[in-house]
């Protein structure tokens, strides 16, 4: 795929609200989010050239995101530093779903950077052939991996 300013702006347009919520799953606030998404359009242009349309272009977005996010994920931990904190939480939970919402939130965050792409996928929607097809295992493997995910979360108490 040749690259056309144009054809770039449709694609992120028409796919910015998975590549904002694979991002969301790895930050720990909005501002982190926002550079997340700002890293993976950066790698989504340069790789423009080398996407080869073996697979639909939703798929090589979410491998795009997801090797984006987790490569930062890393690099996050390997350098990690002692943030200042504003004491404003923007992520405050007012009402019960807000509250449910933050704990499934905090709970797959603390997941492994593969399983939480493959949670994040399946939340989305995606079938097991495409998920397979983002992470790079069978589509065997896919359901085998989500059972063991969901019992994972299940198990998993709020104050870990």
């Amino acid at each position: 795929m040749e690259k056309d300013e144009r054809l770039f702006a449709d694609i992120v347009k028409r796919h910015k609200s998975s590549i904002y919520t694979v991002c969301y799953m790895f930050a720990k606030d909005a501002d982190e989010a926002d550079n997340l998404f700002q890293e993976v359009l950066i790698n989504m242009w340069k790789g423009m050239d080398t996407f080869r349309e073996e697979s639909k272009i939703g798929t090589w977005i979410w491998r795009v995101s997801f090797n984006t996010c987790i490569s930062a994920d890393r690099k996050k931990r390997r350098d990690k530093t002692v943030r200042l904190s504003m004491d404003v939480n923007m992520y405050e939970t007012h009402d019960e779903d807000s509250r449910q919402i933050k704990m499934l939130h905090d709970r797959i965050h603390r997941l492994k950077p593969f399983d939480r792409a493959i949670v994040m996928l399946w939340l989305e929607g995606l079938p097991y052939d495409e998920i397979g097809a983002v992470v790079g295992i069978s589509v065997k493997n896919v359901s085998v991996r989500l059972v063991r995910i969901k019992e994972e979360l299940k198990r998993m108490k709020d104050n870990d």
